[in-house]
């Protein structure tokens, strides 16, 4: 059987997965409760500064297509030891992430059920192993499975934002800022949470069949359809539900009520675990690619590059992700860590990547262009959500030297012992051309 490639279809299923995911069933409860009726403003400001981020990583795939994604930009960019630090942000944030959205859908359908939240670990626990066993049989099943949970996704949201937006209420949205306007830019450090998939579909990119044609038809249907997702269920969410949007921990759960009336409590459920596994499996795909990538390279053992080559199954750094996995659930037990800061430390690590990308990007793209001023806005937005994030940026900092001194050690044991074969790949870094 020859190595499956992705399509159009196929690619923007899965990047459309990335960015849109759990996110939509939980964030907007989370933004609202930070800023109100205001929170609005912030989802929009995201996703306007989301196209320059967005265009300029599609820009980047398409140049230097590798499975090291941001990595790989900074890289050339920067560097090897630079590069380490960020493929480590994105590499330790996978785990976190992952479960995070894995919980989000386990809340909504331990809610729909009746359950408890032990039972809402259960169910996301089984999520991620789903999620797994999707990205061990390879690219193409879980492409197709995205593919069909996408399309049935998309048509359900939107019907659902047409029924119930009649039941909008203008009384609901005053007043608009009850914490100020500076509760604007904490809502947005959460939210970025829902922005982060490009990163994670940045590592995809190798996997394309053509990616100068298709990464950037892919990018350009993806922010289209996620913008008009995002944006309707947001007005309509505070709309129909007031204050109670800031208050319910499943806010897409009441609105499928409003819409479908007692069916609604069924029809989360299966959106929530749709919404989690498309999300869930876009990151490990991207993620345990990311790990081969860092195998070759130098920044993580080199065992991990088995299956790194464009088209095959990385399966070593797969297993190495589902450890980490299952450290992330533990931690989280044991220390009961709730979904909102588990959020919140994902989108410091993605903000890092994100910010790290753009400031190679004015490295990489020709200056003076329009993609390099897009690059330029897209550090200053990054920069901006890093600088919300308050103490945790000090994750990725510990991160980063973490890699840095594991690199320098690699380095002596390098240098010490025989010449290290080269590790040969189709998507060496920085692409075929390097």
């Amino acid at each position: 059987m020859g190595k499956h490639r992705l399509g159009l279809v196929e690619a923007t299923a899965l990047f459309i997965g990335a960015v849109l995911g759990p996110g939509v069933m939980v964030l907007p409860a989370l933004a609202a409760k930070a800023a109100g009726p205001a929170s609005i403003l912030a989802w929009a400001i995201l996703l306007a500064f989301s196209v320059p981020v967005a265009v300029t990583f599609a820009a980047l795939g398409a140049r230097y297509p590798d499975g090291g994604g941001v990595a790989t930009f900074v890289n050339r960019a920067f560097g090897p030891r630079l590069a380490a630090a960020v493929g480590w942000w994105f590499y330790c944030a996978v785990p976190v992430g992952v479960l995070a959205g894995a919980l989000v859908g386990g809340e909504y359908v331990a809610a729909a059920l009746g359950a408890d939240s032990t039972a809402a670990l259960w169910i996301g626990t089984a999520i991620l192993a789903a999620a797994f066993v999707a990205n061990y049989v390879g690219l193409r099943l879980s492409g197709r499975v995205q593919l069909a949970m996408v399309g049935v996704l998309v048509v359900l949201l939107l019907v659902t934002v047409i029924v119930a937006a009649p039941a909008s209420r203008t009384v609901n949205f005053t007043p608009f800022a009850p914490h100020g306007w500076a509760a604007i830019g904490a809502a947005a450090t959460v939210l970025f949470y829902a922005f982060s998939g490009w990163e994670a579909a940045s590592h995809l990119s190798a996997e394309f069949r053509d990616p100068r044609r298709h990464l950037p038809l892919v990018t350009g249907l993806t922010l289209g359809i996620v913008s008009v997702l995002y944006l309707s269920l947001t007005v309509t969410t505070i709309g129909v539900l007031g204050g109670a949007a800031a208050t319910t921990p499943v806010p897409l759960s009441l609105l499928l009520e409003t819409a479908y009336g007692p069916a609604g409590r069924t029809i989360t459920a299966v959106a929530a675990v749709f919404l989690s596994f498309i999300a869930v499996n876009t990151y490990i795909a991207g993620g345990a690619r990311l790990g081969a990538a860092l195998g070759r390279d130098g920044a993580l053992p080199q065992a991990l590059a088995a299956g790194g080559t464009a088209g095959d199954v990385p399966r070593r750094s797969l297993t190495v992700q589902m450890i980490l996995c299952a450290v992330s659930i533990l931690l989280t037990v044991v220390f009961t860590v709730d979904l909102d800061s588990l959020m919140r430390l994902t989108s410091a690590c993605l903000a890092a990547v994100s910010c790290a990308g753009m400031v190679a990007a004015t490295r990489l793209l020709p200056r003076g262009g329009v993609l390099w001023y897009g690059a330029i806005t897209g550090v200053a937005f990054t920069a901006l959500v890093l600088a919300f994030c308050g103490m945790l940026v000090l994750i990725p900092v510990a991160l980063g030297v973490a890699a840095f001194i594991s690199g320098a050690a690699s380095a002596r044991v390098r240098a010490a012992g025989p010449p290290r074969s080269e590790v040969t790949s189709s998507v060496r870094v920085g692409g075929p051309d390097a």
